[in-house]
């Protein structure tokens, strides 16, 4: 593994400890991630084709292997700027429904400078899809739906998530990130 691939999956997989399950931003994810079901997969190429390529791969080996629950595809070296993510983001889900994966996969989205729609980049709400790295998130539909009915109060989840994230602030999300991206602990 590359010294770069090696940084992006620890800090990753720190974000995912500390942020995503530290904070139960997703309550789903502390069993997959126990029972080491979470793949992370890292792409170090640049050009979009390549990145949709690895996209691809990705969802093929969540095809053949019914080990992995979800894989995080993390970009190592593209995407930095939010609007290629999306624009990236919006072929890869035009690309899941021609495929006819649309119902089987869905997407979860997160970036260092992810901001949601009509949201001022300053509210700290955006930070609960910020990651270390651009990534995409790939989980089976069919796992997702079972959690969700095993879940008492899912709706509630979202308006948790961004209270918490206010009342951490934007100092905490930012210096967490960077601490992350640097390799700290």
């Amino acid at each position: 593994m590359s010294a770069l691939k090696e940084q992006v999956t620890l800090a990753t997989r720190r974000w995912l400890e500390e942020a995503v399950i530290g904070l139960n931003l997703c309550p789903f994810a502390r069993r997959e991630h126990e029972q080491g079901r979470i793949h992370f997969a890292v792409c170090e190429e640049t050009d979009a084709e390549a990145l949709l390529l690895s996209f691809a791969t990705e969802l093929l080996r969540l095809e053949q292997d019914a080990q992995i629950e979800t894989t995080l595809l993390i970009f190592a070296r593209a995407l930095a700027d939010f609007d290629d993510y999306l624009d990236l983001l919006d072929m890869a889900q035009a690309w899941l429904e021609e495929q006819g994966l649309e119902g089987v996969y869905q997407l979860a989205s997160f970036h260092p400078d992810y901001v949601f729609a009509d949201s001022p980049e300053t509210d700290a709400a955006n930070c609960t899809n910020r990651a270390p790295w651009p990534v995409i998130h790939l989980l089976r539909e069919e796992s997702v739906e079972q959690a969700v009915a095993a879940h008492r109060d899912t709706a509630a989840i979202p308006e948790r998530n961004i209270a918490l994230a206010r009342e951490k602030g934007m100092a905490y999300w930012d210096a967490l990130l960077t601490r992350l991206r640097e390799g700290g602990r």
